[in-house]
């Protein structure tokens, strides 16, 4: 088994990078407090809609994804996407 998250940490970081215009905005906090990871993912203000997606589904897209990273890192976590 790889490092707790590194696999799902690597996945979102990438995506999220690729859909922002400014790649250099994007910061990931992680908060593993809880039973399961959290990932709170931040970018700048222009590029928070592209993140979001119409009516949520590009976010929805990016949980699924990093939801099954997650599973090869036998973890559970949640993203959330803050202003």
């Amino acid at each position: 088994m790889s490092d707790e998250g590194e696999i799902s940490q690597a996945v979102l970081t990438h995506v999220v990078r690729a859909l922002v215009d400014d790649p250099d905005a994007v910061e990931i906090d992680i908060d593993e407090s809880g039973s399961r990871k959290r990932y709170t993912v931040q970018v700048a203000a222009g590029d928070m809609g592209r993140v979001i997606g119409r009516r949520g589904r590009v976010a929805n897209a990016i949980r699924t994804v990093v939801g099954a990273a997650a599973a090869k890192d036998e973890i559970e976590v949640e993203v959330e996407f803050a202003d």
